[in-house]
């Protein structure tokens, strides 16, 4: 199935179709004020139908709200065609005449070249011949669209309801040219995906659906992170087509496992590819003798019904071994087998068609058998009319009190979908009652058909007992206050998500010794805040089979690390776990390793008692450690104990109260503090800030300040509109103390820095807390193996909480002790000098090209040296660390000290990257804030010194011009090539430059002309990717004003030498100038082509025309400028560079 090809087509066919149905209620003047009752639209006449279909519809977008009308009809007629070109390739339409396609299968219509011969419920035939005699095709084909709809209504009531209302008003014109919906429906997915007899699925219809709503989930998944999910986004939210392997494998190892267990001798487990065996070979057995209709399957979310859809084909399967003939059994499992729910219509309508297609596919007359599929969407009862109530009820009591009692357990149900709770009632007395009245003719015995048979039959399926129980539950924690407040009234233990409750609500539905299975988030098996889930499953329950798949392996569908498996309603029996974590991939790659593993691959295969995770506290899940690592985990300390783990500071408002350290004067920053009583008297107002941040071990992630002046009293005093206070200082006795530090998100291993003291810490760079004497002990084993191990085992997540950290078993072995403490000490040092070589550490001193070298060859020859002999030792001690830790925990069988190279978090030389930060550096020269002449920062606001330069003089005004070509005394380049001669010495000085030019691979035919296009054109990008980090965008302290892509002017300005004259100078001084340059070089040229030979002319006008477009760009930002230039406009560099920056954004460069 080609997925790549079904996802682009259904991606471009909604909005294709959203943009065609909203043109055609453009047509007939459709919008919440329109009149209802007017005979026209844009002055054409309305016949009867349309007027009354009109209406129907203003009065549904008064009610939804146009958009989303919009949408639902767009959608009812993706899903009608969808469903239609299924049926015509598998030849399961009554007429056996195609609707899209000839019998070649190209986009010929057969139905419009048999029209007059169709035989359909409701076709006209005059009608028909009207319309070929007029040679209308596309109001025939439009006809025989909605007739063959409405004559499937009889058959497939769910997916075609009869078409006389607003949706056929609606109907996208022009099907029937090259490029409509239909016509690339036909063109890009291939036959072959459709056609089940040569490898194609009914479960394409699921795919197309969630493809369909792709853009729409991901608008909702994105907002979720800011507010709650609403009632009518939760199936665009939670809506996941689980794969077919996954179902595979979760029905095979419950459906089957139902029917192998109570019949030994069947042959289906060698039929099952996915059916699980014990290492033993032994399947248990259960004494008791069923049929195959009390092999029932429910699935409470079911959404297009894979679930079902396979379940079909393993119960024809048992119904075969029992003797039923195909036609028979088949019957038999609509009947009386398959059972679904949903809360979305449209997943409703989509399973309902699917189970019918799967029952075509096994009997080709099944459309006429009259059976219907127990497939339905979930209805609530908010709207249900007391007078209906009274008609049903006919004075019966108890009849009443039962309906009523449906009633309100139904309330709001769509907000709740299966996890409501249905209270005892008589259902058999429910159902003869609704029995008795089918024959009545009153409008009270319609509404009760329509409303109150959908509550009751719902009530009945939530009610029942299933041996299977199957579903991939909605992954959702952002609740609104309605479901929120019903999860906690009554799942209040297993309310930390949506798919916990129903993985509690399923055994609910489920049979004693049944199975209930599931494709859920890997989390609930791990982390603390489903540890009441766990208990509930480890008292109660057995797991059966359980395959954990790799981190990211499910990414390209959600971003949730995904666990199948199959638990049964009985206690204290072994499960088979297998453990794909190490093979990082994709889904496909994760099935090609389950399925060695149920083909007798054992090395990553294990088998446990759900008892067996109680020996660790929390119990996790952690089925893959040995008894020793047990061992350890229920003998050993709990760092909790020896470094404490707290969580900081909560400002509530990062962009408010934190800074990168280099957007402020670093005279403002107080360093080195011991305590909060040392950092107010101190009057400093920003502090260093430990804030988590990239996969880096050892040292460094030291971007940020806070701002905690006056023992933090602005942030203490955040309040809302309503005064209650928003920020949340934690562990205040904590900040400044020395501590091991880390990143509470990480797509990589665990990454734990030293901290000598002197920071605050955010709840996002949680800290540990150790003596003195243990710091560096502790700090190598949270980098060990062992740690990671740990981790894996009480969090596997990208998260790391404090509350795991807590419960990291330590050894605390004082003969290695000191032996580790050196290594991690040496380990500490070169990350702290790695980290200290780049312009970005407060700590830089000069960049490491710069020194005693005559050429920067040799330099990058010395540092690439220098990273090599760095890497190799913290590889080397990093090795000997988990050598030393494997050793004392007893773990020599099962961990090994070998350390990934990618998991080693200094830098490796790279030649272009360290030119780049060579020209960074150089700037940085040129505006002052480094000297040739001392170590370190030299100017970052406050007093400027001129005795701190001799060596290279930084630029007057703090204006640097960057043109295309050298027009100005300071101009970038021209100053570049100094730097390059002052820092190198003058013999060598084209070699350098042309070595520069080498790495930078610019365009040019001089060295300086590349490095000339390289500052025009990538340095800016280049500072802004310097100057960031993730999380908190592009803070560049160099300024590009830059008047737009002609490259008219361009200069730096660097913000901590900005001056209320700034802009003034930059007008008079540099863009005046350049005007004045650009007059005189037009004029040049202008006299130049009077008397230029014609081969010449090519190329002068080619550079006149260059010319005058920048000088008119140039002319229209002096009038930008010098609005600005007027107003004399201060900045406060404690406001940061995104206030800042915002205040000139109309002259800068934009940030990208």
């Amino acid at each position: 199935m080609d997925k790549n090809a079904i996802k682009k087509y259904a991606v471009w066919a909604r909005n294709e179709l959203i943009e065609r149905v909203s043109q055609k209620a453009d047509q007939y003047e459709i919008s919440a004020d329109a009149d209802p009752t007017a005979d026209s639209a844009h002055g054409v006449l309305l016949t009867a139908d349309e007027k009354k279909q009109r209406a129907a519809l203003i009065a549904q977008v008064k009610e939804k709200e146009q958009d989303q009308v919009m949408e639902e009809v767009a959608y009812t007629w993706f899903n009608r065609f969808s469903a239609l070109r299924f049926m015509e390739v598998n030849n399961y339409l009554p007429s056996r005449v195609r609707v899209f396609t000839d019998a070649d299968g190209a986009f010929k219509p057969e139905i419009l070249t048999e029209a007059i011969h169709l035989e359909l419920d409701g076709l006209d035939k005059e009608k028909v011949y009207a319309l070929k005699d007029a040679n209308d095709d596309d109001a025939l084909f439009k006809y025989l669209i909605i007739t063959q709809c409405n004559a499937l209504s009889n058959v497939l009531p769910r997916m075609f309801q009869k078409i006389a209302d607003y949706t056929e008003l609606l109907f996208p014109d022009n099907l029937l040219r090259e490029g409509s919906v239909v016509e690339q429906m036909v063109a890009q997915i291939p036959e072959e995906d459709w056609n089940v007899k040569k490898g194609g699925q009914i479960e394409i219809i699921g795919w197309l659906y969630q493809y369909y709503i792709s853009e729409k989930h991901e608008t909702v998944v994105n907002a979720i992170g800011k507010k709650t999910v609403e009632k009518e986004d939760i199936p665009a939210a939670t809506e996941l087509f689980t794969p077919d392997w996954v179902v595979r494998y979760i029905i095979d190892n419950s459906v089957g496992r139902y029917w192998i267990e109570r019949n030994p001798n069947s042959n289906l487990k060698n039929e099952l590819e996915y059916f699980a065996v014990p290492k033993d070979g032994i399947i248990p057995t259960v004494d008791e003798k069923i049929t195959p209709e009390q092999l029932t399957v429910f699935d409470p979310c079911m959404g297009s019904a894979h679930f079902g859809v396979y379940a079909f084909d393993v119960l024809e399967k048992i119904y075969a071994e029992y003797g039923y003939t195909e036609r028979e059994a088949t019957a038999s499992i609509v009947e009386n087998n398959l059972f679904g729910l949903d809360i979305d219509e449209r997943a409703a309508q989509l399973a309902s068609f699917a189970i019918m297609m799967k029952a075509m596919q096994y009997d080709k007359r099944f459309l006429k058998r009259g059976i219907q599929p127990h497939f339905y969407e979930i209805k609530e009862s908010n709207h249900v009319d007391l007078f209906t109530v009274d008609y049903f009820a006919n004075g019966n009591g108890k009849l009443k009190h039962d309906i009523q009692s449906i009633i309100n357990d139904t309330r709001d149900a769509k907000e709740y979908g299966s996890i409501i709770q249905i209270n005892p009632v008589d259902f058999d007395a429910l159902f003869a009652r609704f029995d008795e009245i089918r024959n009545d003719i009153s409008l009270s015995q319609i509404d009760a058909l329509d409303t109150l048979l959908p509550l009751v039959r719902e009530a009945k399926m939530l009610s029942d007992k299933y041996a299977v129980v199957a579903t991939n539950p909605p992954y959702l924690n952002k609740l609104d206050s309605a479901l929120k407040t019903y999860v906690n009234d009554n799942y209040k233990d297993y309310s930390s998500d949506v798919f916990s409750v129903f993985i509690y609500r399923n055994f609910g539905f489920c049979k004693q010794n049944g199975y209930s299975g599931f494709m859920t988030p890997n989390v609930w098996m791990f982390i603390s805040s489903y540890k009441k889930l766990r208990e509930f499953i480890i008292n109660s329950k057995s797991m059966t089979v359980c395959a954990q798949l790799a981190k990211g392996a499910f990414f390209k569908e959600a971003t949730v690390d995904i666990t199948i498996f199959v638990l049964q309603n009985a206690f204290g029996k072994a499960g088979t776990y297998i453990r794909l974590e190490k093979f990082k991939g994709d889904m496909d790659v994760q099935n090609k390793k389950l399925l060695e593993a149920i083909n007798g691959n054992n090395s990553y295969t294990y088998e446990r008692k759900l008892s067996d995770f109680t020996r660790i506290e929390g119990m996790p899940f952690a089925y893959w450690i040995s008894d020793r690592f047990a061992y350890v985990f229920e003998t050993a300390k709990p760092l909790s104990k020896v470094a404490p783990p707290k969580q900081g500071l909560a400002t509530a408002d990062n962009n408010r109260f934190l800074r990168l350290w280099y957007e402020l004067p670093n005279s403002s920053i107080g360093y080195g503090m011991n305590s909060c009583e040392e950092a107010k008297k101190s009057g400093f107002k920003w502090f260093p800030y430990n804030k988590g941040g990239a996969f880096r071990r050892w040292y460094g992630n030291r971007d940020y300040v806070v701002n905690w002046w006056d023992d933090g009293y602005e942030i203490r005093n955040f309040k809302d509109d309503k005064g209650k206070v928003r920020s949340r200082p934690q562990n205040t006795a904590y900040y400044f103390k020395p501590s091991i530090t880390w990143s509470d998100l990480t797509s990589a291993s665990f990454s734990g820095r030293y901290c000598e003291g002197g920071f605050i810490f955010d709840i996002k760079g949680s800290s540990g807390f150790p003596s003195k004497e243990d710091h560096l002990y502790l700090l190598g084993l949270l980098n060990s193996k062992i740690s990671q191990e740990c981790i894996s085992v009480l969090n596997p997540t990208i998260s790391t909480q404090v509350g795991d950290m807590s419960r990291i078993p330590v050894f605390i072995d004082n003969g290695k002790k000191e032996a580790i403490s050196e290594l991690v000490r040496e380990c500490v040092a070169i990350s702290k000098n790695d980290w200290d070589s780049f312009e970005t550490s407060w700590d830089f001193r000069r960049h490491p090209l710069v020194g005693n070298f005559k050429t920067v060859r040799a330099a990058f020859s010395s540092w690439s040296e220098l990273c090599e002999n760095r890497f190799k030792s913290l590889l080397r001690n990093e090795e000997k660390i988990n050598e030393l830790f494997i050793e004392i925990y007893g773990v020599e069988n099962e961990i090994t000290p070998e350390v990934n190279t990618e998991n080693i978090t200094v830098h490796i030389a790279d030649l272009k990257r360290e030119i780049i930060s060579l020209i960074s550096y150089a700037v940085g020269c040129m505006f002052g804030r480094y000297s040739l002449d001392a170590d370190g920062l030299a100017y970052t606001g406050a007093v400027w010194d001129a005795t701190k330069y001799r060596k290279f003089i930084p630029d007057k005004d703090a204006i640097i011009p960057i043109t295309d070509d050298e027009y100005f005394a300071d101009d970038i380049v021209g100053r570049f090539v100094e730097f390059v001669k002052t820092v190198y010495g003058e013999e060598t000085l084209e070699e350098n430059l042309q070595f520069i030019a080498d790495a930078l691979n610019e365009r040019g035919l001089t060295s300086r002309e590349v490095i000339r296009n390289y500052f025009l054109n990538d340095f800016y990008n280049d500072h802004c990717s310097t100057y960031s980090v993730t999380g908190s965008g592009k803070r560049p302290i160099y300024w590009l004003f830059d008047s737009g892509k002609k490259n008219g002017f361009k200069c730096l300005v660097y913000m901590h030498r900005y001056h209320p004259d700034t802009i003034a100078r930059i007008r008079m001084d540099y863009v005046h100038e350049q005007q004045a340059r650009y007059r005189t070089a037009i004029s040049g040229l202008e006299r130049q082509l009077g008397s230029a030979p014609t081969s010449e002319r090519v190329r002068l006008n080619k550079q006149l025309t260059k010319l005058k477009d920048q000088a008119e760009e140039t002319r229209l930002y002096e009038e930008k400028i010098h609005h600005l230039a007027d107003q004399m406009i201060s900045i406060d560099l404690d406001d940061g560079v995104k206030h800042n920056y915002a205040i000139f954004q109309d002259v800068l460069a934009k940030i990208k």
